[in-house]
C-alpha cells in the first residue's frame, strides 16, 4: 500500500436515524382508517338500502362491498411492498411479509366473493342463469374483459404463493410470477373507472379511489424504481475481489463512490444485481458481513442455488446495482449492557458487521457459533480479531445436529452450558483438535508488524490467523479486511509461503510471507 492512500483518513459513516415509536400505531390506524373510509363511501352511496332491498338486490350490493374491500387490501399490500424506508426501518422484513401475506389472501377472497355475489345478484336482477349473466357481464361490460384476465393472473400469484407450491419452485421463478400482481392491479383498474358505481357517481368516492391509487402507484415509482436506480447511479458500485471463506461460502468485496453515504447500518441487507450476463435483472437479498468503510464493503454468500452460486465466478470490475438497505437487525434496538448472538453458518455474516459496529466493552458480547464441520467455520480470522481487539467471547460449536428442533450440536445434548468446551476463536467438543499451533516470528514492515500462526494436522497446514498486522489508521484495518483472507486461502492452497502479492497491499503480503515462512520452518514443514 502506498503513503498515500494509507494515510487517507475514512470519512464519518452516515447511520440513519431510528424510525419514530409512534409511527407503528400511526400505519395501522391508516391502514385500518382506510377500510373504514370505504364502507362509509359505501354505506353514504345506499349500500346498506340495497342491501335491505331484496335477495338479488342485497347480493349485488353485498357484491359492490367486497369488491371495494379487495382492492383497498390490494393497494395495502402494493404500499406494504413499495420498500419505504419508513416502513421498512420500523416492522422489519420479516413483520411486514408476514402483514403482506395476511392481506394477500384477505382480498383474494373478498375479491371472489365479489365475483360470486354481483354475478348471482344481477342474475337474479335480470332473471337469467348465472352462466350466461356472467358471459354477459365478461363480453357486455366495459373493461370487464381485462378485469377478468386480473382475476386469472392474481389467482396465479395466490396459488404459488401457498407454502406447498412455494417449496417446489425456485425463488428466482417464484419472484418473477409474483410481479404479476401488478400487471393484475394494472389491469382492474379500468373495470372500477368505467363501470364502478363509486366511481361514476360519487364524486367523494372518485376522489378518495384516485388518492390511494396515485399514492400506491408513487410508492413503487419512487421507492421500488427511483431510489434504487439514483444510489445505483450516484454510488456507481463494481466488484472489487471475491475471497473463498469456507467450502461453498464466499466473500464479495465492493467498492464504490461515496459508500460511507449509504444509509445503512451492521445487520441489513441489500438486493443485488450483478451486471455478469443472463439473469442480471433477478435481485438476491445478501447481508453485509462488513458495513461500509471508506469505499468498501462486504458480502457473504454460500452456495444455495443458482443466483448463489454464480456470486463466486464473478469478476473484479462487474457493475453492481443494489436496492435498499432493508431490515432492522440493528443497534437501533441495542439498549447497551451484554449482549449474546446466535449463528449457524453463513448466517453469521450480519451478525460480524454488528460486533465491529456496536460500542460494547470487553467481555459483554458472546458468540455462540453452530457448524457442522470445522471445515464450515468461516471468518477464523476475523473471530480471532474480534476476540483481540475488542474482547469478543467466540465459542465454536461443532458437530451434527442432536436431531430437530434441537440446535446444538450432538454431544452438547443437555448441556447446561452452551459454551461449555468451548473457548475464544477454538472449536469445543470432540470435533475440536490436538494438532500444533506455531508462531512465525514478527515481520517488521514500514507500516507495523505483521505475525501469523499456523494450525498443523496430519503434516499440512489446516489453517493461518494473522495475530498482528498494521492497524496504524481505519484505512490499514480496511485493507487488512479485505488482504487478510486473501493471503490465508493462497497460503492453505499452496502450503507454502510461496503465495502471490495481493494487489493493494504489497507490504502487508511480505510481511505476511516473511512471517508465514517462520512458522512453517517452526513446524518443520
Amino acid at each position: 500500500m502506498s503513503a498515500a492512500v494509507a494515510g487517507r483518513p475514512a470519512p464519518a459513516r452516515l447511520v440513519p436515524p431510528g424510525a419514530p415509536g409512534w409511527w407503528a400505531d400511526a400505519a395501522g390506524v391508516a391502514a385500518v382508517l382506510s377500510l373504514l373510509v370505504v364502507t362509509a363511501l359505501w354505506t353514504a352511496d345506499r349500500g346498506v338500502q340495497e342491501l335491505l332491498s331484496g335477495v338479488a338486490g342485497g347480493l349485488t350490493s353485498a357484491g359492490r362491498l367486497t369488491g371495494l374491500l379487495s382492492a383497498d387490501l390490494i393497494l395495502i399490500q402494493v404500499v406494504l411492498m413499495a420498500r419505504v424506508p419508513l416502513v421498512e426501518r420500523r416492522f422489519g422484513q420479516d413483520r411486514i411479509a408476514r402483514w403482506h401475506r395476511l392481506a394477500g389472501f384477505a382480498s383474494f377472497h373478498l375479491l371472489l366473493a365479489h365475483v360470486a355475489l354481483t354475478t348471482i345478484g344481477y342474475a337474479g336482477t335480470a332473471r337469467e342463469d348465472v352462466v350466461t349473466q356472467f358471459w354477459l357481464l365478461v363480453t357486455g361490460y366495459p373493461g370487464m374483459l381485462l378485469a377478468t384476465a386480473a382475476l386469472g393472473l392474481l389467482v396465479l400469484v395466490v396459488a404459488t404463493s401457498v407454502r406447498a407450491a412455494r417449496r417446489r419452485l425456485r425463488y428466482e421463478s417464484w419472484h418473477l410470477l409474483h410481479l404479476y400482481a401488478y400487471l393484475g392491479i394494472a389491469l382492474a383498474l379500468p373495470h372500477q373507472l368505467w363501470t364502478g358505481a363509486d366511481f361514476v357517481a360519487a364524486p367523494a368516492a372518485r376522489a378518495y379511489w384516485w388518492t390511494v391509487y396515485l399514492l400506491a402507484l408513487g410508492s413503487v415509482l419512487v421507492f421500488r424504481l427511483g431510489l434504487p436506480a439514483w444510489r445505483s447511479l450516484r454510488h456507481r458500485v463494481e466488484v472489487a475481489a471475491v475471497v473463498p471463506e469456507a467450502p461453498g461460502v464466499t466473500s464479495v468485496w465492493l467498492r464504490g463512490r461515496d459508500l460511507h453515504r449509504l444509509p445503512v447500518r451492521a445487520g441489513q441487507f441489500f438486493s443485488w444485481r450483478f451486471l455478469d450476463g443472463p439473469g442480471w435483472s433477478r435481485a438476491h437479498p445478501y447481508s453485509l458481513s462488513a458495513p461500509p468503510a471508506g469505499d468498501l464493503m462486504r458480502i457473504t454468500v454460500k452456495d444455495l442455488g443458482d443466483g448463489s452460486a454464480r456470486v463466486a465466478a464473478l469478476r473484479p470490475g462487474t457493475r453492481v446495482l443494489l436496492e435498499g438497505p432493508y431490515g432492522r437487525l440493528t443497534g437501533e434496538h441495542w439498549r447497551g449492557g451484554e449482549i449474546t448472538l446466535f449463528a449457524c453458518g453463513v448466517g453469521v455474516t450480519p451478525l460480524l458487521a454488528l460486533l465491529w459496529e456496536l460500542p460494547y466493552a470487553p467481555g459483554q458480547a458472546v458468540l455462540l457459533y453452530r457448524a457442522r464441520t470445522g471445515e464450515e467455520i468461516a471468518f477464523r480470522a476475523e473471530l480471532d480479531r474480534l476476540a483481540a481487539e475488542r474482547g469478543v467471547v467466540v465459542h465454536h460449536l461443532v458437530g451434527p445436529r442432536a436431531g430437530r428442533p434441537a440446535w446444538l450440536p450432538a454431544y452438547a445434548e443437555g448441556a447446561t452450558d452452551a459454551g461449555t468446551g468451548g473457548d475464544a476463536g477454538t472449536d469445543a467438543g470432540p470435533s475440536g483438535t490436538d494438532a500444533g499451533r506455531y508462531d512465525g516470528s514478527v515481520a517488521q514492515t514500514r507500516w507495523g508488524p505483521v505475525q501469523v500462526r499456523i494450525t498443523v494436522s496430519a503434516g499440512k497446514i489446516t489453517d493461518v490467523t494473522a495475530l498482528r498486522v498494521p492497524d496504524g489508521n481505519h484505512r490499514d484495518q480496511q485493507i487488512n479486511d479485505y488482504a487478510v483472507p486473501i493471503l490465508r486461502q493462497a497460503a492453505l492452497a499452496a502450503q507454502s509461503a510461496d503465495i502471490d502479492t495481493v494487489s493493494g497491499a504489497t507490504v502487508t503480503s511480505d510481511g505476511y510471507r516473511e512471517s508465514l515462512q517462520a512458522a512453517i520452518d517452526a513446524a518443520h514443514l
